[in-house]
């Protein structure tokens, strides 16, 4: 297939692709981007293309795959868990310059946490600490389920009472 050829199929699926692509970013210029470099992989990976196939199954194919390996290279780029007094993950680029608002904020976080249920707070400094769900069931001595659910209901009351705390 020419090259010439392979840009009327590109044309042929231009609008599709298109929208396509914004359906996937939900942002104009990330999809633009999407879509430019879809196209350019496509264009240099043409002669893994078969004639007889569907070119735009094909070329939407690797727009999504372009998507998902690009959103999976953000996702572990930009966050990192970092272990601190917080409770949260920090993005990579953000810094916090007065460490009297970070100790405060700290202190405050502490105070939350200790004021939750004991049968809530153990579960959710172990796992906070670095524990696994299995290794907290067997220190505690309770079921794998109630683990679970005992730091699901930790960080939703956690949750609850630091916008409780935004809000005043």
């Amino acid at each position: 297939m020419s090259t010439n050829e392979f840009y009327n199929f590109i044309d042929d699926v231009q609008s599709p692709l298109k929208s396509f692509a914004m359906s996937l970013t939900k942002d104009f210029e990330d999809s633009k981007d999407l879509f430019q470099e879809t196209v350019y992989k496509a264009l240099k990976n043409k002669e893994k293309f078969r004639i007889g196939t569907n070119f735009k199954a094909w070329i939407m194919t690797l727009m999504r795959n372009t998507f998902i390996n690009n959103y999976r290279r953000k996702k572990r780029i930009k966050t990192q868990f970092q272990p601190s007094d917080s409770f949260h993950f920090e993005m990579a680029s953000s810094a916090v310059l007065n460490k009297g608002e970070s100790n405060m904020a700290n202190a405050e976080l502490m105070e939350i946490l200790e004021s939750i249920d004991e049968k809530l707070r153990k579960p959710f400094w172990m796992y906070y600490l670095g524990m696994s769900y299995n290794e907290i069931a067997e220190a505690l001595e309770t079921p794998l389920g109630t683990v679970k659910s005992r730091i699901f209901f930790a960080r939703k009351e956690l949750q609850e009472k630091i916008t409780a705390l935004k809000l005043r």
